[in-house]
């Protein structure tokens, strides 16, 4: 069977608002600071979509997410633009947190649930130095908190190499005290597959954004919209298997 589950948070635990504060930041700029050479680039208010954040930003590490963002909208200057747009937007999730505008999803919290009632230890590893903060403010029906529910987290840590490296997930297995191929990693981002692909891990994709294609791409085991339809039994077999 599996011997450890370890989740993304953003997008998977928790409806986050990473993608509306990337977006606005980016928007803030372009039509602040930046409105000399937002001319120059290919961003328009319209055309930082949901499929853009998924593919080019979600599950990544701030800097590296900033800089490919500003790289697909062709920003000149990646060096000097990327460090303000990562710091700005950084001001804004912050003060989203802060004030509440985010919530779990109560798919995600059944599943943890199940998961757990297996016997199978998990962990939180996402990229985000805010993903921590987020699982403390969660309140569950005992009184405890999402973070308390986990058995380890090692979001927002450091690694020479980000998502689709596997370098995070393998950190989170070593935590756990399993072998790679012994977890399963259930993410929302297409880098994020590519990373437990990368590790040896079995992935379990969740396509909240319409996005399945792009989860199957990066050679998912399994894809489902919503965490209800994994069939928990077949976890018992080491098998990633939805309901019939």
């Amino acid at each position: 069977m599996f011997r450890g589950a370890i989740f993304d948070v953003d997008g998977v635990l928790v409806d986050s608002p990473h993608e509306a504060a990337w977006r606005d930041a980016l928007r803030e700029l372009m039509e602040g600071d930046w409105a000399d050479i937002a001319p120059r680039t290919t961003w328009t208010p319209d055309a930082f979509t949901s499929e853009v954040y998924q593919r080019v930003l979600s599950g990544k590490p701030r800097m590296s997410g900033a800089r490919d963002a500003l790289a697909h909208f062709q920003v000149p200057d990646l060096d000097r633009h990327t460090q303000e747009y990562a710091d700005r937007k950084q001001a804004m999730i912050v003060e989203l947190i802060e004030r509440g505008a985010f919530r779990a999803f109560d798919d995600a919290l059944r599943f943890v649930r199940r998961v757990r009632a297996l016997g199978i230890p998990t962990a939180a590893a996402s990229s985000s130095k805010n993903a921590g903060l987020m699982l403390k403010k969660i309140q569950l029906e005992d009184g405890l908190t999402l973070a308390d529910a986990l058995d380890v987290d090692i979001s927002g840590r450091d690694f020479a190499h980000g998502k689709p490296a596997p370098d995070i997930f393998l950190a989170a297995a070593e935590e756990l005290g399993v072998s790679p191929e012994q977890a399963f990693v259930v993410e929302d981002a297409p880098s994020g597959v590519a990373a437990a692909k990368a590790g040896r891990m079995a992935a379990l994709g969740v396509a909240r954004a319409d996005d399945a294609e792009l989860l199957h791409a990066e050679r998912a085991d399994l894809v489902v919209t919503s965490l209800d339809q994994v069939d928990t039994a077949q976890l018992g077999e080491g098998r990633l298997r939805a309901t019939e």
